[in-house]
C-alpha cells in the first residue's frame, strides 16, 4: 500500500503529494481530465530526494510542462521549473526554488510571460 507524504514548503500556495513506498520508488500515472485534456505525472524518491514531473494537455491544444526537485532534511529545500503554450501558440515560462526550517523560509521566483517581460519576485516568512 502506499502512503502519502506531503513536502513542506515546496512552493508558496502549492501543495504536492508524493508517494514513497522504499528507499527508491517511484510511481507513474495518466488520466483523462474533465474538460478532455490529459495529464500524466510521475513521482520518484530516492533518500531524501523527492522529484516529480507533469506534463498537461488541454482538449484545444495548450499543453503545461513542469520538474520538481526536493531535498529534505533540517531545512527542506526545493526547486521547480514549468514552461507552458497556450493554444493560441503564446508561450511562458517560470522557476521557483524555496526553503523552510525550523525558524522560517524563503522563496524566490521568476515569470516570462508571452510578451518576453520577467518579473521577479521574493518572500520571507517566519514561524
Amino acid at each position: 500500500m502506499l502512503s502519502s507524504v506531503k513536502i513542506p514548503g515546496l512552493c508558496v500556495g502549492t501543495m504536492l503529494a508524493w508517494w514513497a513506498v522504499s528507499p527508491a520508488s517511484a510511481e507513474e500515472w495518466q488520466r483523462p481530465t474533465v474538460h478532455g485534456g490529459e495529464i500524466s505525472r510521475s513521482v520518484g524518491k530516492d533518500g531524501d530526494v523527492y522529484t516529480g514531473s507533469t506534463i498537461r494537455t488541454g482538449p484545444n491544444g495548450g499543453t503545461y510542462t513542469s520538474s520538481s526537485k526536493c531535498l529534505g532534511g533540517v531545512v527542506d529545500r526545493c526547486a521547480r521549473s514549468y514552461s507552458g503554450t497556450g493554444p493560441n501558440g503564446q508561450s511562458f515560462s517560470g522557476k521557483r526554488v524555496s526553503a523552510r526550517g525550523p525558524f522560517g523560509g524563503r522563496s524566490a521566483g521568476s515569470f516570462t510571460g508571452p510578451n518576453g517581460n520577467t518579473v521577479h519576485g521574493f518572500r520571507r516568512w517566519r514561524r
